[in-house]
């Protein structure tokens, strides 16, 4: 993968070491070697595998997690969001700005879905809109501002009225790498929300 940088202007620029250690390793603390056995993280590795998270019992005491919130469900569908949102990358450097505007509308609910799985221990029931989905899930108005850029590029809504082999010509590249700006905000707010409340 080339190189990626923090610059906000730069459609490329999530962190790749970051990226990469979540999709190959999972979620876990990163001082995990230099804890005791008894105190070690197990991880999730898969959105498919029984792994449980194994904490000493005074961490479980500092966890936030609210009553009846799936953390191991949050964390895994957080996972599955960054990775659309790289997929989204990819697709913008492929020149298929259609296919980045879709996975980035995919990133966004994901994000906005593992926080409806912490808070609520249920993913949300909404129509396609993300607006209305972050309302649910108490995403700030300003992400549910970015979420509603987003809306309009589910596929069922998108091709009610735009020709898939239009798809592509209809959204510039600039357009495209907004919507990766819109889906990257709404995945650091939902980060500061899932991944600080395992760890």
């Amino acid at each position: 993968m080339p190189q990626m940088h923090a610059n906000e202007g730069d459609p490329y620029d999530i962190d790749q070491d970051e990226l990469e250690r979540l999709l190959l390793e999972g979620v876990s603390s990163s001082s995990d070697e230099s804890r005791p056995q008894d105190q070690r993280t197990v991880s999730p590795q898969s959105r498919h595998g029984n792994t449980r998270s194994y904490k000493s019992e005074e961490e479980d005491e500092d966890t936030e997690t609210p009553t009846g919130g799936d953390l191991q469900g949050a964390l895994g569908l957080f996972a599955e969001a960054t990775q659309d949102l790289a997929t989204a990358g990819l697709e913008l450097g492929l020149g298929r700005h259609f296919a980045c505007a879709d996975y980035c509308n995919q990133a966004a609910e994901k994000a906005a879905q593992a926080v409806s799985l912490l808070r609520f221990g249920h993913r949300s029931m909404y129509d396609h809109d993300l607006r209305a989905l972050g309302a649910l899930v108490g995403a700030p108005e300003e992400i549910q501002e970015e979420m509603a850029i987003l809306t309009p590029f589910h596929p069922e809504t998108f091709y009610a009225e735009t020709p898939p082999e239009e798809a592509d010509d209809v959204i510039s590249a600039e357009q495209a790498s907004s919507y990766v700006q819109s889906a990257r905000r709404v995945l650091r707010w939902a980060r500061t929300i899932v991944l600080s409340s395992g760890y």
